[in-house]
């Protein structure tokens, strides 16, 4: 029996922007922006919003709604009632968008391979958005309760790890093979799936069904001080330089008493010959200088 969806609102830098985080998947990954009720011809749900009078601006992805208000009022007035709304429509079956009626009118999906610096990893772009919430699977068993895309990669029998990420998918190769050998394959692969409009992500992992001490695992209270700090560093300056290799970095912790601070690396970071020296050379000096005596080491918990 498919469980109730449920809403949780969560604030963002700009207030006059609130998301609404749901607990099921809405659409088959990318995302959807709409200014106004004309545009939104292919979303009823976004219709069904653009109605409330101080509704400005509409953003759907695959596990939330972002919506920007006009200031004739505050979200603190409104969040809930919007809440109540968008939990009913989407529980009596609503259609959050007609994918099939705007895959014509999309661009044409390409797929390009690229090399990383972990030799057992290749990154494979995309100019279609896959995901607004970063996956990694270590095994076929874990895809396939969440990724169909990531379950069907696994089939290629030299697939250890997929890690998919914004716009990219990062495939972890065993020994077996050299990426040169079948990098071809695995491209037109993912690029005729991806053209079909296959499902990308039908349902995020769910941490704690996960025995794995290598998935990520993001805190569920809110991080202050130091810890938030930290996030916010890895967020600006280092996350988008480690995804254009194809890897990803994600906080795990903060020691405040020892001052050291743990990470999570994925994709292609992960089990990357060169990720030691990134992690001593580039993090830790940064934030050191950026937090001055509060950091004595960054680990990898992974690594």
């Amino acid at each position: 029996m498919t469980q109730d969806i449920k809403i949780t609102i969560q604030e963002t830098t700009n207030n006059t922007i609130i998301k609404f985080n749901t607990n099921q998947i809405l659409i088959n990954g990318g995302s959807y922006e709409y200014n106004n009720i004309d545009e939104a011809k292919n979303s009823p749900l976004a219709q069904e919003l653009f109605y409330l009078p101080f509704v400005k601006k509409i953003f759907i992805t695959a596990n939330f709604i972002a919506i920007q208000r006009y200031d004739i009022l505050e979200w603190i007035d409104v969040q809930e009632e919007v809440k109540e709304q968008i939990e009913a429509y989407l529980n009596d079956k609503g259609v959050v968008v007609n994918e099939s009626q705007t895959s014509s009118k999309k661009e044409a999906i390409e797929v390009y391979a690229e090399v990383t610096p972990n030799p057992s990893v290749m990154k494979f772009g995309s100019n279609k958005s896959l995901t607004q919430t970063d996956v990694e699977y270590k095994n076929i068993d874990e895809a396939s309760k969440s990724s169909p895309l990531a379950q069907a990669i696994f089939n290629f029998p030299f697939v250890k790890e997929v890690f998919i990420s914004d716009n990219y998918i990062s495939v972890t190769k065993y020994d077996m093979v050299e990426w040169n050998e079948v990098f071809t394959e695995v491209r037109t692969f993912i690029r005729e799936y991806l053209v079909s409009g296959k499902t990308i992500i039908k349902e995020l992992p769910t941490e704690e069904k996960s025995t794995s001490e290598n998935k990520i695992e993001v805190p569920e209270v809110k991080l202050e001080g130091i810890s938030a700090q930290i996030s916010d560093i890895l967020d600006e300056y280092i996350k988008p330089a480690v995804a254009s290799d194809g890897g990803n970095i994600a906080f795990r912790s903060y020691d405040e008493e020892n001052k050291v601070v743990r990470v999570v690396l994925q994709g292609a970071c992960s089990g990357c010959p060169s990720s030691t020296a990134t992690l001593k050379n580039g993090i830790e000096s940064l934030l050191k200088e950026m937090l001055p005596n509060q950091i004595n080491e960054v680990v990898a918990i992974n690594g």
